[in-house]
């Protein structure tokens, strides 16, 4: 128990009523610092209303947090008010807040509950101050053993898992998707006494162990007979292999109590035939991580049911908890009769060339180097609910078999472990997968993505010692080519994070528009700043907006103060209608029950980048107007010589083109002298048989004299224009094999990435600032046409590189030169008046950042 000295005995044991004097509206206020150790998420039920009989709730979710004040921890419900501030990342585990609010209130779980106190009282968060990373705090995050700390108001040493306050649930859902599983209660492995406790054990042979009922009779018996054997729960034991595993599926309710509500599909087969067999609430946390494609299970006391698609006339084997208890255990090849043997899994492994002739719709399992690994984002499903976001990566795999790599669009697969060692250099192996072809029959675009079935492999977790494909023709030769790799050349271009597309968007108009169908329609400037404020953390989504380019930037990543950049009009670089507010390092939140436009009332927190006014003035300040014409093409004027270096700043540095043939990547990992493919070797090792199974410098001095060409153009301005810096998870980094988990951590959901910590592939970018031409906002969006190059899946496309061909095609040409920065803003002029139907790409990357890029943009002619 806590002791008597620490901040929630002082504080929060005020509020406690007493017997029979619960009191839901007092609340106390912590002034102090509290830190945010740990927040879960869950569905509300039907008890909703019973625990918050004032709030407005938007969403099915409820968010549990636990808090500490580096003696103990307590485990509280947010207000339903405060829910935002998780879904966009705002408030998040290590971070510190003070002036939070508390109320009692009951809980819906019994005082076992670590969270619950005496007569099964606990507290709602009512409000909070959400502290200022900057800002020192008392104490040191990595200083203290936060899972070691006492629960306040408990008097267990050892408590039990933590559930849900305030809903029926047994479990929480992770924070950011629906699919995978998330707590300690999940077991990896068998328990001794598995579902069937109570009784007694029947003693079974260890080797000749035949079934007593087939896959076949039992579909006979129910389809074709009098049920027979198959009436009731079904005694008799059936031994199987599953072939396939389904990612689980959580069907939770609001409108429903179900404790456990989540469901998993096995297809399993003997050598009668294949069933389903789906795994019903807690038997999926006490088994599905248990089991995988390959084992052998023996099943006892399940129920046989028509197929849960009518149309289907088959039957599925029902497997729960209860009514009956089923029992399931996994058996070793060497126990069963070879006779009974269930045949081992088949697979369809397809190389990069063969599947460039796969039908859209094929299932096909592939195998290949990973060598880009894209960040984790989310969209919003299309099943008709519109609620949940499905969280996705991209995925770049080469096998060596055509110059043309495998594009994966990587779905959750209820494996968090494993697309969390999703390094580039691994050997990955996804099976289950179909293809998606292009509609845009001008590029021989397709992507692979997820089925049902869809499971993921990749070397380091000792995945591919265990399964049966490593002796598969196709993935030996996978092997015999990967052997031939030299990780430096590898290393060269693997790449991890950053933002990307695919397929590429069409380049013209009339293709794009016949693509997007059900989309929404052109918004108006002040329309996309509200679709945008209201993304979720790492959501994405694409808007089309009607809009003029009135400025365009080149400058490089962190050297945002001096910059080459063009204006149409004196005016564009006082954006009138953005918000003048500026952020401030402190934020509170409240949340008033009866006030249901509490976001509307946010600070700047919730204000994307790309809308905030210029530092330097306010929006209706006249300093920001050129003396100059009403197109100009300008050169920030240079800073200060550079303190470290002692050197002034040379304006070459800045125009240097970013070309392939001007800048050579930058390797983070030496291999070593006398073995280049070391990286490569250890990967290949984990196809051997498991013994324990059944079986350089950037920058190019000698181009210093062509620079000053760029510049003569060029007039000094005595104003730099304002706009936000691109986001470092914007650029895609370079993978550094040395410190790949850290900057793996860095691009997850939830991660950080810290500027400079990592090499980017790109240091200079473009920022084009739209006028929207329905309603005048001004929109500021990155434009990355050189990233083509460095790209994970590059665009072979030849155009002229005018100005109206770059934006129509989102990249240089391919098969010339591309123009420097300054030759490129001395076209920009060019572009003065011209109405465009502008495709952005819009992404939420938390805090105060929104990622907008502009992937195309389509004249508009009359």
């Amino acid at each position: 128990m806590a002791a008597a000295g620490c901040l929630f005995h002082r504080t929060l044991a005020r509020s406690r009523p007493g017997t029979n004097k619960a009191s839901p509206s007092s609340s106390v206020v912590c002034r102090e610092f509290l830190y945010v150790v740990d927040l879960q998420r869950y569905t509300r039920d039907q008890g909703f209303p019973v625990y918050f009989p004032q709030a407005v709730l938007k969403g099915d979710d409820l968010y549990d947090a636990t808090l500490s004040d580096g003696d103990c921890r307590v485990q509280v419900t947010l207000d339903p008010g405060l829910n935002r501030l998780v879904e966009r990342n705002i408030l998040r585990p290590g971070l510190a807040v003070r002036h939070a609010t508390f109320s009692t209130a009951i809980t819906a779980q019994l005082p076992e509950c670590s969270g619950a106190f005496g007569e099964g009282d606990s507290y709602r968060l009512v409000s909070l101050e959400v502290k200022d990373e900057d800002e020192e705090v008392g104490v040191r995050w990595s200083d203290v053993d936060w899972d070691s700390l006492p629960w306040f108001g408990s008097s267990k040493t050892e408590a039990g898992p933590l559930v849900p306050l305030r809903a029926s649930r047994s479990v929480f859902l992770p924070l950011w998707n629906n699919v995978d599983y998330s707590g300690e209660v999940w077991m990896e492995a068998p328990a001794t006494d598995k579902e069937g406790a109570g009784q007694e054990a029947e003693e079974e042979p260890e080797e000749g162990r035949c079934p007593a009922v087939t896959i076949s009779k039992l579909r006979e018996s129910y389809l074709y007979g009098r049920r027979g054997i198959t009436r009731g729960a079904v005694q008799h034991e059936l031994i199987v292999r599953i072939i396939n595993k389904s990612h689980l599926m959580y069907y939770g309710r609001t409108d429903r109590n179900c404790e456990c509500p989540y469901k998993a599909v096995l297809e399993v087969h003997d050598r009668t035939g294949n069933v389903w067999v789906v795994l019903w609430n807690s038997v999926c946390v006490s088994w599905y991580r248990c089991l995988k494609p390959g084992d052998i299970i023996s099943l006892r006391r399940y129920r046989v049911k028509q197929h849960y698609q009518a149309e289907l006339n088959d039957i599925e084997i029902s497997v729960n908890s209860r009514n009956p208890a089923a029992q399931i255990s996994v058996l070793q090849e060497s126990s069963v009769s070879p006779d009974y043997l269930p045949p081992a899994p088949t697979y369809s492994f397809y190389n990069s060339k063969e599947l460039l002739d796969r039908p859209n719709g094929a299932e096909c399992d592939v195998i290949g180097l990973l060598t880009f690994s894209g960040r984790p984002e989310r969209i919003r499903s299309k099943d008709g609910r519109g609620v949940e976001l499905l969280e996705y990566r991209w995925l770049r795999l080469e096998d060596g078999m055509s110059e043309q790599p495998v594009m994966v669009k990587l779905f959750s697969t209820s494996q968090p472990e494993t697309h969390l060692r999703l390094y580039p250099l691994s050997v990955v192996v996804c099976t289950r997968l179909k293809v998606v072809r292009s509609s845009d029959q001008s590029h021989n675009c397709f992507y692979l993505t997820n089925t049902t079935y869809t499971q993921v492999y990749c070397t380091g977790q000792g995945h591919h010692s265990e399964m049966s494909y490593r002796r598969l023709r196709p993935v030996r030769q996978f092997l015999q080519w990967l052997r031939s790799q030299d990780d430096e050349e590898v290393l060269n271009r693997a790449l991890i994070g950053g933002f990307f597309i695919y397929p590429p968007p069409p380049v013209s108009l009339e293709t794009y528009m016949k693509d997007r169908r059900v989309e929404l329609g052109f918004l108006q400037g002040a329309e996309l700043k509200r679709e945008v404020e209201r993304l979720c953390y790492r959501e994405r989504h694409t808007f089309c907006i009607q809009a003029t380019i009135t400025m365009v930037t080149y400058s490089r990543r962190g050297e945002e103060d001096r910059c080459l950049f063009w204006t149409d009009r004196a005016s564009s670089l006082c954006p009138s209608s953005a918000s003048s507010s500026s952020p401030s390092s402190r934020h509170r939140y409240a949340s008033p029950p009866s006030s249901p436009s509490y976001f509307s009332q946010l600070p700047l927190l919730s204000t994307p980048h790309s809308f905030r006014p210029p530092l330097s003035s306010s929006p209706s300040s006249p300093s920001l107007s050129l003396a100059s014409p009403s197109s100009l093409v300008s050169k920030s004027t240079p800073c200060p010589p550079d303190r470290r270096a002692g050197k002034s700043w040379k304006r070459k540095q800045l125009l240097q083109a970013d070309t392939p043939t001007k800048r050579s990547p930058r390797i983070t990992l030496q291999p070593e002298q006398n073995n280049k493919t070391v990286i490569l070797f250890e990967a290949s090792m984990e196809f051997l048989e498991n013994t324990n199974s059944d079986d350089n410098n950037d920058e190019d001095d000698e181009d210093d004299d062509n620079d000053d060409e760029d510049t003569s153009s060029f007039v000094t301005a005595h104003t730099l224009p304002a706009f936000s810096p691109v986001a470092v998870e914007t650029l895609p980094m370079r993978y550094d094999h040395t410190h790949r988990e850290e900057q793996v951590a860095a691009v997850a959901m939830g991660g950080r990435v810290t500027p400079e910590r990592f090499d980017s592939t790109l240091d200079g970018y473009y920022t084009l600032r739209l006028r929207a031409l329905s309603d005048g906002v001004l929109i500021d969006t990155v434009f990355l046409p050189h990233a083509s190059s460095s790209s994970p899946a590059p665009l072979l496309s030849s155009h002229s590189n005018t100005w109206t061909s770059i934006l129509s095609h989102g990249a240089f040409s391919s098969h010339t030169p591309p123009p420097s920065p300054g030759d490129l803003i001395a076209m920009a002029s060019r572009l003065t008046n011209q109405r465009l139907v502008c495709i952005v790409e819009a992404c939420y990357l938390g805090g105060a950042t929104t990622e907008l890029v502009l992937s195309r943009a389509f004249q508009l002619t009359h």
